[in-house]
């Protein structure tokens, strides 16, 4: 039982005991100490649990153990004797059950930043105890610091279950765990794969698409499951290496149809990718002969980092606006999908500036799906972007461990820019402007056309 001096206060609160200005007061502490806010959550947890399991705990007991006679005593003492030990037993049952069933201080939420949790089975406040459950984080980057010594960081959107001191399953996200020498050994576990460390940082990452990824920072690490194995066979991964499990490629016949124009309410008009002579990709550097036109993701990267360089990604986009009176365009808006790549490491990126930039020629508009790489892609070059062919539109932010929501993106210079076309087509080049402070830092997704469920990259206009 938590034995903070404010415990009485918070169960006296949750059974709607305190006078109402009393309740304002703890309501104000809790919002300006930490603490206290944490053994509250701790506490509303505790009762719900409590209030949704109130017929299970009929096991705990036993009704007989409460009829044991009693000396006779004075009148107070006779009847207050059974009540304290039914108290007793009640504090006691309670307590073993609850520790059986969940396993408690298997580890501490450590820290939380700007984080949103949404289906959590756990408490989510900071410096909270947790047992065996599931967290599940949809914005922001949490730390778990572990019983066994483990450090588990969330970057999200991720979903987790706590399984005890050394054991965790990813459902699905990325997360990154550092491993002191007593916890060697702690295991996390994916849908496909157990990875197993040996010591002392590494990254694991389980995307909506389908891909999965491993890598090593520091130490080395074993992995179960890989397609191919034996029962009980594990591959080992040294310090800078990683492996690459799953497909980006999407099952056939799950693209969505490419004749027609959204119309929406107020006025706006949705155009995608997949209209008409619309198109997306992305390029990296490294990548000679290799498209990436059909993935369902576009990747963006940016890093400083001589040692990275070769992964730097860069996109671009095509709308199909022939059908649209474009002189009559009163606004315009660039909508994209973020979607987890399985690619690198948020941890190991600040929050990230991004910009849209227009292609001003129109030849440009022509580039291929099918054989565009780095060297070709239009109006850019080894350095960035060619000013003499481009104009910066606007930007936008992704902070670390961001959401899934859409981004719209929205500037009276969109509309100027789609207004001066000429040939029916817009393309647009999104790049990260931010670096990274590591070559494994994270290689943002969208959505792209191709992708099986999210939506692909989106121009809405309105008209006048």
């Amino acid at each position: 039982m938590n034995d903070s001096p404010h415990t009485e206060r918070i169960q006296r609160s949750l059974e709607g005991l305190l006078a109402p200005e009393e309740l304002r007061a703890l309501q104000a502490e809790i919002v300006r100490d930490d603490e206290l806010r944490a053994a509250y959550v701790e506490q509303l947890w505790l009762h719900a649990q409590l209030k949704a399991r109130r017929d299970d705990l009929k096991a705990v007991f036993d009704e007989n153990a409460l009829e044991t006679p009693v000396r006779e005593k004075s009148p107070r003492w006779r009847f207050a004797a059974p009540a304290l030990a039914a108290a007793a037993c009640v504090v006691l049952g309670l307590g073993a059950w609850f520790w059986l069933q969940n396993g408690r201080n298997v580890a501490v939420l450590a820290q939380a930043e700007n984080c949103k949790w949404a289906g959590s089975e756990l408490p989510t406040a900071q410096n909270s105890k947790l047992g065996r459950g599931r967290l599940a984080l949809v914005e922001g980057i949490a730390t778990l610091r572990f019983e066994s010594g483990a450090t588990v960081t969330m970057e999200a959107p991720t979903t987790l279950d706590i399984l005890d001191k050394m054991h965790c399953r990813l459902i699905e996200g990325t997360v990154t765990a550092e491993v002191p020498e007593p916890a060697h050994g702690f295991t996390i576990d994916t849908p496909d794969i157990q990875v197993v460390d040996l010591g002392t940082k590494f990254g694991v990452t389980t995307a909506s698409t389908g891909n999965s990824q491993v890598r090593v920072f520091e130490g080395e690490v074993k992995i179960g499951g890989l397609e191919g194995s034996g029962e009980g066979e594990f591959k080992h991964l040294t310090e800078g290496k990683g492996i690459h499990v799953g497909s980006s490629v999407p099952a056939p016949g799950q693209e969505t149809t490419r004749d027609t124009v959204l119309r929406e309410e107020g006025g706006w008009t949705a155009i995608t990718t997949q209209f008409g002579r619309g198109k997306d990709a992305y390029v990296r550097r490294m990548d000679e002969k290799l498209p990436h036109g059909s993935d369902p993701l576009i990747l963006v990267k940016h890093t400083e980092l001589e040692v990275g360089r070769k992964n730097e990604r860069r996109a671009i986009v095509t709308f199909d606006v022939s059908q649209i009176d474009l002189t009559q365009i009163k606004e315009a808006q660039l909508v994209l999908d973020p979607e987890p790549s399985g690619i690198g490491f948020s941890a190991l990126v600040p929050d990230s500036r991004f910009a849209v930039i227009g292609l001003l020629d129109d030849s440009t508009d022509t580039w291929s799906e099918d054989d565009l790489v780095w060297k070709n892609l239009p109006a850019s070059d080894d350095a960035g972007p060619r000013a003499d062919q481009t104009r910066r539109l606007a930007e936008f932010w992704l902070p670390r461990g961001s959401s899934s929501t859409p981004l719209t993106i929205r500037g009276d210079t969109l509309a100027e820019f789609a207004r001066a076309d000429r040939n029916g087509l817009l393309s647009f080049l999104i790049v990260r402007e931010t670096g990274e402070t590591d070559h494994s830092g994270l290689a943002h997704g969208f959505a792209s056309k191709e992708h099986p469920t999210a939506r692909p990259p989106t121009l809405r206009l309105r008209m006048r």
